[in-house]
């Protein structure tokens, strides 16, 4: 499996990351997020859970330190050459590698970035590493310096997503299709995932939220399945993966016959989602947007019930979630800017009467507006 860009765009993103780092005035990144080794060569892996590092520096060299269970799989799936490996044995410290990779480097007494905000650098990893880099060179959080130039997508990565955006659909196709009453969660869930991998998609950042009764509130994957009463709720929230690119939809679909509140509930969260799209141009802020939702729920009377947030950013992303940088919260500045790709989700969870409603689908920012990414009516689904 060849790297899923052309080299030219793999260029391309080594002269941004190079400027990038100019910018911020270091002599190298060491790259702990999955996502950015990723983007910035191809390495597609889970490994990162143990210890691995990137080290990228402002000249473009690049070295990977990690595990040898990883070695063939960053040779099949990226485009790096120099991979060095950490032998698993009592009492190794790889920072201490890392470090002479550094002097190999010729870094030693540098700036150097580091990853801060990463899953791949547990508390237990930093400790060792910031022992092992006492003395050797400056260091400074560059946590969001990748995170920024993986915002605005390109054509390709955007083709990727649009096919997550249809098997996003599919599977949404799949799930009405299947639930009713006496059937199992299971069954709903299974036909999803059997949709999105059938059709060329991958699994996502984490697994696909399914919740039913009181467990539609939840709005979270837990173990255990249930099945649909006549009268019931089945909460799903869910992606479309291709090439690691995320698409998310999300909706409650109700079995049996509608109560007024559980219609209402819906209309309320149409009409906010529509809002916001409506909301969404180049240069508007997250928080502008999340102000429009709120507005809209909190004049329908469900400020109790509504969410501190309203959508995230959505691209390649890895375990433990697929939720990617940046989140459309309560005064958050940041700007929108033409093909960036944000999930817009609309929920509601009275936890006083056991009622939810969800709704939510992708969108790619516009010179004018956003492009709606699903195909999936906005309609209330009673099965």
């Amino acid at each position: 499996m060849p790297v899923h860009f052309s080299d030219d765009e793999m260029a391309s993103r080594a002269r941004r990351a190079a400027t990038a780092f100019a910018d911020a005035g270091i002599d190298a990144l060491l790259v702990f997020k999955q996502e950015s080794m990723y983007w910035l060569c191809g390495y597609d892996t889970f490994g990162f859970s143990m210890f691995q590092c990137l080290v990228v520096t402002a000249a473009g060299e690049r070295v990977l330190l990690t595990r040898q269970p990883d070695r063939g799989t960053a040779l099949h799936t990226s485009n790096l050459t120099d991979i060095r490996i950490w032998a698993d044995r009592e009492g190794v410290n790889p920072a201490d590698e890392l470090v002479a990779i550094l002097d190999d480097l010729g870094l030693r007494g540098g700036r150097i970035g580091i990853e801060l905000d990463s899953y791949g650098l547990k508390a237990s990893n930093w400790i060792l590493l910031e022992a092992a880099l006492d003395g050797a060179c400056r260091w400074e959080d560059a946590s969001t310096l990748i995170q920024e130039l993986r915002r605005t997508k390109s054509p390709a990565e955007l083709a990727y997503i649009r096919r997550a955006a249809e098997l996003a659909d599919d599977a949404w196709d799949a799930a009405v299709s299947r639930a009713a009453a006496g059937v199992s969660e299971a069954e709903v869930l299974a036909d999803m995932q059997d949709v999105i991998l059938r059709g060329g998609g991958d699994y996502a950042g984490n697994e696909l939220i399914i919740g039913s009764g009181p467990a539609a509130l939840m709005v979270r994957y837990t173990s255990g399945r249930r099945t649909l009463d006549p009268q019931d709720q089945l909460t799903l929230e869910w992606c479309g993966v291709q090439r690691r690119y995320h698409a998310a939809m999300m909706r409650t679909l109700l079995i049996g016959d509608p109560s007024p509140e559980h219609a209402a509930m819906h209309a309320a969260c149409r009409d906010a989602l529509l809002a916001c799209e409506s909301a969404i141009s180049p240069g508007a802020t997250l928080g502008e947007v999340f102000d429009v939702h709120a507005a809209v729920l909190d004049d329908a009377g469900y400020r109790e019930h509504r969410m501190h947030a309203c959508g995230y950013g959505m691209g390649a992303v890895y375990a433990p979630i697929w939720v990617d940088w940046p989140m459309l919260y309560s005064g958050n500045p940041l700007t929108f800017d033409v093909d960036q790709v944000f999930f817009l989700h609309m929920i509601l969870l009275d936890l006083d009467s056991g009622r939810a409603m969800n709704l939510g689908h992708s969108v790619r920012v516009t010179d004018d507006g956003v492009e709606r990414l699903s195909r999936s009516s906005l309609d209330l689904v009673v099965r």
